[in-house]
């Protein structure tokens, strides 16, 4: 089992999670162009995609979705609320899922879990293989037991650190967009991330993945010194980033 990201930011995410026989993307937020140039530069052919996971429907996860989906025939899996944005997804490609209910795709089990972020009913997810754990964790406005429990032991976790609350509250953002993207609605700030991995099973996890990192609102140098001090292994963990994603990483 191994992961990748196309590109991790405001301007568009994108998660890749393979087997040697499945392979399935999480979101879609990049024109048709940029999903070619970031398949091609991770060794990935469209077709090769089982099957298309959305989150939600902001347009930074799913402004590409219907176009590949519909050019490559590639089922969609999404909830009820997401499926509402858009009457263009062929009725043939949908598949809808059910928050806390698990359903399989070839090699893995995905479990759908809520979150509270400001979106029609997001959900985030967990992957399983028989042996293997990968997390999926962005766009949430806090953690919640709930999430908590679910997210323990992980292989690995991707997780948004989305901003720095000082440089957010000094930028240059409104205030009702500063408090929607600070509140309990709307994303991690690098703190609540940091605590957010405390809570789960450091012991189990291979890999630690920060991503959804604001360029306007996040300093990356200041996320890392973060870490530093916080997390005890910090050899565990990556970053990724909007331009360049991240390259494969295989859970052992």
């Amino acid at each position: 089992m191994k992961f990748a990201s196309l590109g991790s930011g405001s301007k568009g995410n994108s998660t890749l999670i393979k087997t040697e026989s499945t392979c399935i993307m999480v979101d879609c937020g990049f024109s048709m162009r940029q999903v070619n140039t970031r398949l091609t530069r991770l060794g990935v052919r469209p077709q090769e995609i089982d099957a298309l996971l959305v989150t939600h429907e902001h347009s930074d996860h799913w402004s590409g979705v219907v176009s590949l989906a519909s050019k490559f025939n590639i089922p969609v899996y999404l909830t009820a609320g997401s499926r509402r944005v858009s009457d263009t997804l062929p009725a043939s490609l949908v598949n809808i899922i059910n928050g806390d209910r698990p359903f399989a795709i070839r090699d893995f089990t995905i479990t759908p879990v809520p979150v509270p972020h400001d979106a029609r009913e997001p959900v985030q997810f967990i992957v399983d293989t028989a042996a293997r754990r990968c997390g999926i964790l962005t766009d949430i406005g806090r953690m919640t037991p709930h999430v908590v429990q679910h997210y323990q032991s992980c292989d690995a976790l991707f997780l948004e650190a989305n901003h720095d609350a000082d440089i957010l509250f000094a930028g240059p953002y409104p205030a009702f967009l500063k408090e929607r993207v600070s509140g309990g609605w709307g994303h991690l700030n690098n703190q609540q991330a940091v605590d957010f991995v405390q809570k789960v099973n450091l012991s189990q996890l291979q890999y630690i993945v920060f991503g959804h990192i604001s360029e306007q609102n996040n300093c990356l140098d200041r996320l890392r010194e973060l870490v530093a001090t916080s997390l005890l292994d910090v050899g565990k963990v990556h970053y990724a980033s909007q331009g360049q994603g991240l390259d494969w990483l295989v859970i052992q």
